[in-house]
């Protein structure tokens, strides 16, 4: 990610807490917006172009939005447009984390990010689905569809259109790597880290909640916690947060055990 789009986002990052009136039909208008921009070279080129006067670029969104969205979608994607991005690419990518955090904005009291987590470990449990959803020769929107069936009562409506948008223009990236991508981003719009714990039995509530009060410590933020039951790991825990490992296993002790004596 270049410096022009970190700047970026968090330009429109901090536009998303100043506005008013996101909802969730206002999410929707932005991941409508970014397929919009992702279907169209021409489209993203012209608002992506540095070159040109911000106001020469609102006015290209305006043309063509202002009709159908919210003023409050318009205002967003405005903010977005403005500024600049190290390419076009990052500026679709950058609406798309405008429309998952404006969806976070839209439902305060929902645990989206719990949410995000398992509907993405049904994902990794389930390679057919993966598949069908990753696949670039399907149909965007029946994508959508599907996935909007599979979830339809069992998370929030934020968290179904969060889903079922992102997966309809996965570009290059696989299905788990873009839901992973949105829970973080929804985690970072309530000041959370999400942190995953791979475990091979499940743990209690007051074993989560240690756990969270030390990472949270740790890492001087508030942590959200999400587990993994894996067999594999004998005992012990393997910690997963931002960019970091935190790997106290059994399994790994004992290859470093094996390693060693083999060496």
């Amino acid at each position: 990610m270049g410096s022009a789009t970190t700047h970026a986002l968090a330009a429109t990052s901090a536009a998303l807490d100043a506005a008013s009136g996101v909802d969730l039909d206002v999410a929707t208008q932005l991941f409508t917006a970014a397929r919009t921009l992702a279907d169209s070279v021409q489209l993203r080129s012209a608002l992506a172009d540095g070159a040109a006067a911000p106001s020469a670029r609102t006015a290209v969104i305006n043309a063509v939005f202002a009709k159908e969205f919210a003023p409050s979608a318009v205002s967003l994607l405005n903010a977005a447009v403005e500024q600049r991005w190290s390419s076009d690419a990052d500026l679709v990518a950058g609406i798309e984390e405008l429309a998952v955090r404006a969806a976070v904005v839209a439902d305060p009291s929902t645990d989206v990010e719990g949410e995000l987590f398992w509907f993405s470990r049904i994902v990794a449990d389930n390679p057919e689905l993966e598949l069908a959803l990753g696949s670039r020769l399907g149909d965007a929107s029946a994508k959508g569809t599907l996935v909007e069936s599979l979830v339809d009562g069992k998370v929030s409506a934020a968290t179904s259109l969060i889903i079922s948008s992102i997966v309809r223009q996965p570009g290059e990236r696989r299905v788990r790597a873009i839901l992973t991508q949105a829970l973080d981003i929804a985690a970072r719009q309530r000041g959370r880290t999400v942190a995953t714990v791979t475990t091979a039995h499940d743990l209690g509530a007051s074993q989560i909640d240690r756990l969270r009060s030390a990472l949270s410590a740790r890492y001087r933020t508030d942590v959200s916690i999400n587990v993994v039951i894996d067999a594999a790991v004998v005992g012990g825990l393997r910690v997963a947060i931002g960019d970091e490992l935190i790997d106290a296993s059994v399994s790994t002790r004992l290859a470093d055990l094996r390693q060693r004596l083999a060496g």
